[in-house]
């Protein structure tokens, strides 16, 4: 069974470099946020324009919250609603695969209109634009070898998308058993659905070779980190700390 983290103390690990820490929390939206100063009212504001548009949307269309398999937006759909939709067209997995991401990056970038640099966690996932590449802690469960000993940072970017996605950790659904995959993309929407569509298909240390080689192959992705039991793997523009 999955592990619950529903207090998220893996937040306590994080740091914004100086920046301004703040938490916004609507409905089942709750997110850590770093600007240059405390934007809760702007943030609160993003969340709920965010959410108001996938709510009404999926309220017209029955499929759009529950299928696990690719949907095509209908004409006139929110933007927000579109990039699900096309992120979950690339990696196979159904709109809702990408929510946590929307969520991140919509919000993150309402909020660069008032600040220069903002990160938004939320779930795992994380939007991000920085004045220099940020570094990613690895949290892959409290069994797993390299929780809280894997550090790893973009070398090429400073902002995009970092999203998360575990058979073992979590209450998300997913039909493989990884302990965490994390994928690096110039889009948390696409990162978000990556992750999901990767983890899916790690259900063995045999798998992740697998993955790596067909994710470069695409493409479309930045780099990634994956771990299941006792093996790692990586690729694309990461520099990978391992050690206490």
């Amino acid at each position: 069974m999955p592990e619950l983290e529903k207090e998220r103390f893996y937040r306590a690990w994080a740091s914004g470099r100086g920046l301004c820490e703040f938490s916004v929390t609507i409905g089942e939206t709750d997110l850590q946020i770093f600007a240059d100063f405390a934007l809760p009212g702007e943030a609160e504001a993003a969340v709920r324009r965010v959410r108001r548009d996938i709510e009404l949307y999926a309220a017209t269309h029955d499929a759009f919250l529950g299928s696990l398999l690719p949907l095509a937006a209908s004409a006139g759909a929110p933007r927000v609603v579109r990039k699900m939709c096309e992120a979950g067209q690339q990696y196979a997995v159904g709109p809702m695969a990408a929510v946590a991401g929307a969520v991140a990056e919509y919000v993150g970038r309402a909020l660069l209109e008032r600040s220069s640099q903002v990160i938004v966690e939320n779930g795992g996932d994380i939007f991000f634009k920085t004045d220099e590449p940020p570094t990613f802690g690895l949290y892959a469960g409290r069994r797993s070898p390299f929780t809280g000993r894997v550090r790893f940072t973009p070398t090429t970017m400073t902002a995009g998308g970092v999203c998360t996605s575990s058979g073992t950790v979590g209450h998300s659904l997913s039909l493989g058993r990884a302990d965490a995959v994390v994928v690096l993309a110039p889009d948390t929407i696409l990162a978000d659905a990556a992750a999901t569509s990767i983890a899916n298909r790690i259900r063995g240390a045999e798998d992740v070779q697998r993955a790596i080689d067909l994710e470069k192959e695409r493409g479309l992705l930045e780099g990634g980190v994956i771990a299941i039991d006792d093996t790692l793997g990586a690729w694309g523009a990461l520099e990978i700390v391992e050690g206490g």
